[in-house]
């Protein structure tokens, strides 16, 4: 029987057994999986070289490749954010390093084929953009294990327009940009933020996307709208995650269809 081990993000809004409920669902159309929920992936396979690699794999700036900072301080860092998740933050780490790191970390029998591992993650993780030459924050990574990203959800996709005209504005007016939490309280228009209450609603596309790739070998949908697509401004995120349909005619017929009568607001 094949497996999906969802692991927790304990630190974030994101509910991992709500995601869990729905994933069952819409894979028994689909044949069915086992799904099962596990605590946080960096206790339960946790190793001693964690710590260094989370720091190797450190974004040093937007527009440099290299990355990592492996100095004892920072190694240390990284050490105390494994004990205590709650004091994170403010660190870009290169995704596909990340997931290498953790796949690493998966205990020799559960890395065969039939069982994929989905990392809620509570860091920020981008990928490098060769065709602009700077990193690129990202929600998921697919691959194994998969790694979703809760604050990736509310800083990857850009925000509307009239949020960074807002920003400039008062950057202007002020000399120096706003704080982010003001901009989202003045700024009119439907994104994410940080503890949004619609987090694990919207997560639930993202990690319907790394089971999609697992079963099928397929990446994100092309159609505006479908679940399984990878928009990258929060409006198209609104439009594919919590707004019906949730999937596109095409994959409708592998994981259902939306009830009848459907509110237009997509709901856990």
């Amino acid at each position: 029987m094949e497996t999906v081990s969802l692991y927790r993000a304990p630190t974030t809004e994101a509910d991992a057994d709500e995601i869990a409920d729905w994933l069952r669902e819409r894979l028994d159309r689909a044949g069915g999986r086992e799904v099962e929920v596990r605590d946080r992936f960096l206790d339960a396979h946790r190793t001693e070289e964690l710590p260094e690699q989370f720091a190797d794999s450190r974004v040093l700036s937007p527009y440099e490749r290299e990355t990592g900072n492996t100095m004892l301080g920072i190694v240390r860092y990284e050490e105390r954010v494994l004990e205590n998740p709650e004091r994170a933050g403010g660190v870009l780490y290169d995704g596909v390093a990340v997931q290498r790191a953790l796949n690493e970390a998966i205990p020799e029998p559960e890395r065969s084929l039939d069982r994929l591992h989905v990392v809620l993650l509570d860091r920020a993780v981008g990928t490098w953009g060769d065709h602009d030459g700077r990193w690129h924050k990202r929600v998921n990574v697919l691959g194994q294990p998969a790694v979703v990203s809760v604050p990736g959800l509310y800083e990857a996709p850009a925000k509307p327009e009239a949020y960074y005209e807002e920003k400039q504005k008062q950057a202007m007016l002020s000399g120096d940009a706003p704080p982010r939490e003001v901009l989202e309280n003045e700024v009119e228009g439907d994104f994410l933020v940080e503890d949004d209450p619609r987090t694990t609603e919207a997560l639930k596309g993202y990690v319907m996307q790394a089971v999609h790739c697992w079963r099928t070998g397929e990446g994100f949908c092309e159609t505006e709208g479908c679940r399984l697509s990878n928009p990258h401004r929060q409006p198209g995120v609104m439009e594919a995650q919590l707004r019906e349909p949730e999937f596109c005619e095409e994959h409708a017929e592998l994981y259902g269809r939306d009830s009848a009568g459907a509110h237009d607001e997509k709901t856990g």
